[in-house]
């Protein structure tokens, strides 16, 4: 019966579903994790990276991190080639609206604009969802520091920390319990970052080739956009494995002295 109702994007199912919808919500929980969290002095995106052919031309510095404007960053889950799209559109709303009030645009409206090309997409015929769903972090005059996730559908939320990706569901949850309202620092959401992705990441041992990360934050009155190199993340691996490691003797010497 289903069928039916999941040929065109533009039909709804008894239930009052857009399946197309769905199904593109669907591709994107299959896709590489992007993590992303707010702290008090910047703002944090994390990705795992899918493709680590040696024989990849190293052409472009990130594959699943994208610079937008002078304040705003995004990074992606789902179809690359929708990806590209929608960043370049990002792109053309961030730099119509700096020719024309002289400003970097607010980082709400950035999104709220795109949601709606979005949407388009999921009310006319023979088009089909863009299979992306979309982190930003950025900064403005108005709020500070900002993270996004926007959806096929042209839904948009703000967060504190969240995921979007594989096993999005098991990180959240991690999140919830260790991210500290008010308290975050960069270092900790780098920190908390690796910690999230060494227990939800479908790999025996993380190295800096499957993680891609980069730090948004504020000096002398300047956006300064960070994207970690490979021993920056190395680094943190190591005194994540460190920290691990630690933990898992001092229970041993708590069920030795028991």
């Amino acid at each position: 019966m289903a069928r039916r109702y999941d040929t065109r994007t533009t039909i709804f199912s008894p239930e009052g579903r857009l399946y197309q919808v769905e199904y593109a919500m669907e591709a994107i929980s299959h896709a590489g994790t992007c993590l992303g969290i707010l702290a008090n002095d910047g703002i944090l995106l994390a990705a795992e990276r899918r493709n680590t052919n040696k024989l990849l031309d190293e052409v472009f510095s990130s594959e699943k991190i994208y610079k937008l404007n002078d304040d705003m960053v995004c990074s992606v889950a789902g179809i690359t080639s929708d990806a590209n799209v929608l960043t370049n559109e990002l792109r053309l709303i961030g730099q119509r609206y700096l020719f024309q009030y002289g400003e970097s645009i607010p980082c709400e409206q950035l999104v709220s604009w795109l949601c709606d090309v979005k949407q388009a997409y999921t009310q006319y015929g023979g088009k089909r969802p863009f299979g992306v769903s979309i982190l930003y972090m950025g900064w403005d005059k108005h709020y500070g520091y900002q993270l996004y996730q926007s959806d096929p559908s042209g839904n948009y939320s703000g967060w504190k920390a969240t995921c979007i990706g594989n096993n999005s569901s098991a990180a959240v949850s991690s999140l919830k319990q260790e991210y500290k309202d008010n308290e975050m620092t960069l270092k900790d959401a780098k920190s908390l970052a690796i910690k999230v992705l060494s227990k939800t990441l479908d790999m025996t041992k993380l190295t800096s080739e499957k993680i891609e990360m980069a730090t948004l934050s504020r000096v002398d009155n300047k956006t300064v956009i960070h994207i970690l190199t490979s021993a920056e993340v190395e680094a943190l691996i190591g005194e994540h494995e460190k920290a691990e490691a630690a933990i898992e003797a001092a229970k041993k010497d708590q069920k030795q002295k028991a």
